[in-house]
């Protein structure tokens, strides 16, 4: 799904302006649009959009979604901050202020604390900053632009590092992109001032380009280059009406149909006469060397496993969320160890994932260990050729019919999704011996 993030310098109301922005949204079958500065007066009715839906915001901060899409839910915790809740994904956009260097580092502060408050859900920042991350993302007359104080880029990093997310359109020690070009008293000021902050454990999988020819081309509509971002996320799809302009009149394409599918991800566990490879190995490599003496294995399914770690003479208890399996959730925790077996690759979105993360490491003691087994990329990648399944948000439908989804994880997606859940790598701990999946031991860090 694309979604652009865009400064559009209040020229919406222009019709000109107004036409080429609507034809290059659907050069791009662009299904989100977040705008900064859209039009004037702010207070303004919305301008229609051929083939868009208003979905909320005014003309400092404003989305629309292609008709086809399910309108989401957005709200302004701040006048310069707008959230987007785009299923599994929270968008943040921004316009932060284009004065004063202490306004920016205030507001700077203001977004670590809107970011912490998401409780590690899978997050984009976007919009324009009006500040230079780095030194060479700012310059005045070809010299660095004293423009952006420490102060800033020291409160970015804080970002950064507080929310773990990744500067998508920046490039280490690289040459700048420059998305903003203007001359000040007869000399050029570029910035990389229209930025993407995204989630560290998304940032590798998703495509992000600035574009440059909606400010320089001949169909130029804006000053800012747009900021445009292929997201693995799968949109909830709108209820058929009637559109004043419909998208499938001008692109000849017809809507996604109405209607959601449910998950069932129990019905992707296996029904097992014997102990799954993966406790086995746990047993046999990890359980002798970490003294474990406890073990709570989350997300049991049937509970074959449990029983193999009881037969091992360990304190084993286990937790499935579905009913049916008959594990309901423990009431102790303090866990010595804590198995999570093939849960987070049947799981449909990179926040179920977290969540699931987060509540494994709520059950083990400080300083207890998490394993963590996934079905691997190459896996996925293979079973998925070879059963015809259907692409869907970050991996793919292995059965639409029983609401079943599989997704390849490699440990080192494993290892930033658990930092969410305040879990890290372990260091010392054995590895295990599993062809053909992936395996991580994490360790809850000592209070």
């Amino acid at each position: 799904m694309l979604l652009a993030s865009i400064n559009l310098n209040k020229r919406l109301g222009a019709d000109g302006a107004r036409a080429r922005f609507a034809a290059w949204l659907r050069a791009h079958d662009v299904a989100v649009v977040v705008a900064q500065e859209p039009y004037k007066p702010a207070d303004r009715r919305p301008p229609l959009l051929p083939g868009y839906v208003f979905a909320g915001g005014d003309g400092h901060l404003a989305t629309w979604v292609r008709e086809d899409i399910a309108t989401p839910a957005v709200s302004a915790p701040t006048g310069w901050a707008q959230r987007v809740d785009l299923g599994w994904l929270t968008v943040l956009q921004v316009h932060l202020d284009a004065y004063t260097s202490a306004a920016r580092t205030t507001q700077l502060g203001e977004l670590a604390a809107l970011a912490a408050a998401e409780g590690g859900r899978p997050l984009l920042i976007c919009g324009d900053f009006n500040l230079a991350p780095r030194p060479q993302d700012g310059l005045y007359d070809g010299e660095v632009s004293g423009f952006t104080a420490d102060t800033e880029r020291k409160a970015l990093q804080h970002l950064l590092q507080s929310a773990w997310l990744v500067d998508t359109t920046g490039t280490d020690g690289g040459e700048a992109e420059f998305t903003f070009e203007r001359l000040f008293t007869g000399k050029l000021s570029r910035f990389r001032c229209d930025l993407a902050l995204l989630s560290d454990h998304l940032a590798a999988g998703v495509p992000v380009a600035a574009r440059h020819e909606v400010r320089t081309g001949p169909e130029a509509f804006t000053d800012h280059s747009a900021i445009l971002l292929d997201l693995p996320l799968t949109p909830e799809v709108a209820e058929p009406d009637d559109v004043l302009f419909a998208m499938s009149d001008l692109t000849g394409k017809q809507p996604a149909a109405a209607g959601t599918r449910s998950y069932q991800p129990h019905k992707t566990a296996m029904s097992r006469q014997a102990a799954s490879p993966a406790a086995r190995a746990v047993t046999g490599h990890l359980t002798g060397p970490l003294g474990v003496r406890t073990v709570l294995d989350h997300g049991c399914g049937r509970g074959a496993d449990v029983a193999h770690y009881r037969a091992a003479g360990l304190d084993a208890d286990g937790y499935d969320p579905h009913e049916g399996f008959g594990w309901p959730r423990p009431e102790r925790d303090g866990y010595d160890l804590v198995t999570q077996m093939f849960v987070l690759n049947v799981l449909p979105d990179p926040g179920a994932r977290i969540r699931a993360l987060q509540d494994a490491a709520a059950f083990v003691r400080p300083g207890g260990h998490v394993v963590v087994v996934t079905r691997s990329p190459e896996e996925i990648t293979k079973a998925a050729a070879g059963g015809s399944w259907t692409a869907h948000h970050d991996g793919y439908w292995s059965s639409e019919g029983k609401g079943t989804f599989q997704r390849g994880i490699s440990a080192v997606e494993t290892t930033a999704l658990a930092r969410h859940a305040g879990l890290a790598p372990a260091t010392g701990a054995a590895g295990l011996t599993l062809p053909g999946v992936s395996h991580i031991v994490l360790v809850k860090p000592e209070l």
